[in-house]
């Protein structure tokens, strides 16, 4: 019989990071895949990124609404756990693997512990300093596969009482995809979304949940930066997390600037062909710190979102003001 393997993706992030394992997974031809798909995924004003999935060719799919508008994250956990628990009753995964640190990830943690599924958890041992990191530590201590990016979150996982046998560093999940001949030309992507500029940088900015308190000051003063800077950029929603309504509503402001195209969402593929290509990438997002060096452009990573990551000789790390940016 074969084995049932189960996926969670809820953001554009992680389905780029699983859409080589779900593909290797569903051309193996001794598993059955099936997919769970909810969180940002489903949402209309992230681009119904679940469309994505279905794109790919994979046809066991399960799409489910798991928040309302301004939801917290308490509530949206709570209603992934009852969505994904009447999924599982169902479909009987022998195997959940799930990936990062969002609060649906810890939710199919939960739901797989409880129910005696094995969980296998991607990226587990990273650091940041944020909420973030409380969850996938969370995540990490109810999964029993672990495949991590690197050494150091290798050793984390080893401090926190898991097991070296049941830890495995297989680096970035989306080096298959990023080192892949089969993504796009990058005229074909800049034609696709009616990009004009020869040369641009990447701005994607996320809310830090532990201070929300000054990120309508922080953000104007960034965005201004970029303005004043005097430079094209492709710039893309953040995470679905508290606070992002600030952050969006500034970037919709930039909609009549020349000088800025705004995405609520790109495709993965687009994503890296778009940043293989850029000048550099500014912001505060992980992958200013994972995938930009791996394509060898410079990074300008602002605030302490991704504190404890990583780090390579291509990344400026700057504080969240226009002297530092600038300087």
């Amino acid at each position: 019989m074969p084995k049932k393997i189960l996926f969670l993706t809820s953001t554009r992030a992680d389905f780029g990071k699983l859409k080589s394992l779900m593909r290797a997974v569903d051309l193996a031809g001794e598993f059955i895949l099936h997919i769970f798909v909810t969180g940002m995924h489903v949402l209309p004003k992230y681009g119904n990124t679940g469309d994505e999935v279905e794109k790919a060719g994979f046809k066991s799919i399960f799409k489910f609404i798991n928040q309302k508008s301004n939801d917290t994250m308490d509530c949206i956990l709570a209603n992934t756990i009852q969505g994904l628990t009447s999924y599982i009753g169902l479909q009987k995964p022998d195997l959940l693997v799930i990936h990062g640190d969002r609060a649906e990830a810890l939710a199919g943690a939960i739901v797989g512990a409880f129910n005696n599924i094995l969980v296998a958890h991607i990226e587990g041992g990273e650091i940041s300093g944020a909420i973030d990191e409380s969850i996938r530590h969370s995540i990490s201590k109810l999964a029993h596969l672990h495949f991590v990016a690197n050494t150091e979150a290798k050793q984390r996982l080893l401090h926190m009482g898991e097991s070296s046998a049941n830890i495995f560093v297989i680096g970035s999940p989306d080096l298959d995809l990023m080192s892949s001949d089969t993504l796009p030309a990058l005229e074909e992507v800049k034609r696709y979304y009616e990009i004009p500029f020869e040369r641009y940088a990447l701005f994607t900015y996320h809310p830090v949940s532990s201070s929300l308190q000054n990120l309508m000051a922080r953000s104007k003063e960034i965005i201004a930066t970029l303005k004043q800077s005097d430079r094209n950029y492709v710039a893309i929603y953040p995470n679905n997390d508290p606070g992002s309504e600030i952050i969006i509503e500034q970037l919709e402001a930039l909609r009549n600037d020349k000088r800025f195209r705004i995405f609520p969402s790109l495709r993965f593929e687009s994503f890296l062909v778009l940043l293989k290509h850029a000048e550099f990438m500014i912001g505060n997002s992980s992958a200013a710190v994972r995938e930009a060096p791996f394509y060898g452009i410079r990074s300008i990573n602002l605030g302490d979102r991704q504190n404890g990551r990583f780090q390579c000789d291509s990344i400026i790390n700057t504080p969240e003001t226009a002297v530092a940016i600038l300087a």
